[in-house]
């Protein structure tokens, strides 16, 4: 059996397949098939970016279409808003997010909602955080904050490494090492490596490393004092009134 001899279908309640076909699949009677639908702008700060999934490029077909998608695109350059619309991705109506890239417009396609897997079972349980601790990693934030991704350090070294293998064996050369891994399993301070963290964050810059470093206080254990000896005090008072 090869890849084109297997169907598709559609599983009843009763256990009946209903066949579904390529073609039952290219002419749906969905008005998106064909098309994208423009429906809605939103502002963009109302979208959850956990909803936006892979990015396409929009062409317009003909010159017919340039004028309306140019008119698009410099609408939405001069609002704070998203488009949403309508369209068909490997056969299932699905809904679009259009912004603005350079001088295209890129659409992105969006989980619904029921697509959307709830946080709470996820979220620890409650712990309670020192303002210093707190502190700390607002410092790491503020050591380590850029303003774009467009720094060197963010390339993809898969693909680095991958084409230093490539090379190594087109030219019969020995295959670059792997690094080795750290040691798996090792309980480290969270507020030590904070501190670290910003102080080597910092001395890369060439910034104070003491100037935003917060130290957490350590918890001095109470003195204990001496018990007063009030008896022998009471004791003592009635001799001298006694003499």
């Amino acid at each position: 059996m090869t890849y084109q001899d297997i169907g598709q279908g559609y599983e009843m309640p009763d256990g009946r397949i209903i066949p579904i076909t390529d073609e039952d699949l290219e002419n749906l009677p969905l008005p998106t098939a064909k098309a994208i639908e423009l429906v809605a702008f939103v502002p963009t700060a109302s979208i959850d970016p956990l909803r936006i999934g892979r990015g396409y490029y929009l062409r317009p077909q003909g010159e017919v279409a340039a004028r309306p998608y140019v008119l698009l695109r410099m609408a939405l350059e001069r609002q704070t808003k998203v488009g949403i619309a309508k369209f068909v991705l490997s056969g299932r109506e699905r809904l679009g997010l259009l912004r603005v890239r350079g001088d295209a417009i890129v659409l992105h396609a969006m989980h619904w909602p029921d697509e959307i897997r709830d946080p709470s079972d996820v979220v620890p349980p409650p712990a309670r955080v020192t303002d210093e601790e707190i502190d700390g990693a607002m410092a790491l934030v503020d050591s380590m904050a850029i303003d774009s991704l467009e720094a060197g350090e963010f390339r993809d070294t898969y693909a680095d490494a991958l084409n230093e293998v490539i090379a190594a064996k087109q030219e019969h050369r020995e295959l670059p090492e792997a690094p080795r891994r750290g040691e798996p399993g090792r309980l480290v301070d969270l507020m030590a490596t904070l501190r670290e963290s910003v102080a080597q964050a910092q001395a890369s810059r060439g910034e104070d490393a003491e100037a935003k470093v917060h130290e957490i206080p350590e918890k001095k254990a109470a003195k204990k004092q001496p018990a007063k000896k009030a008896t022998a005090k009471k004791a003592s008072a009635n001799r001298s009134r006694r003499a």
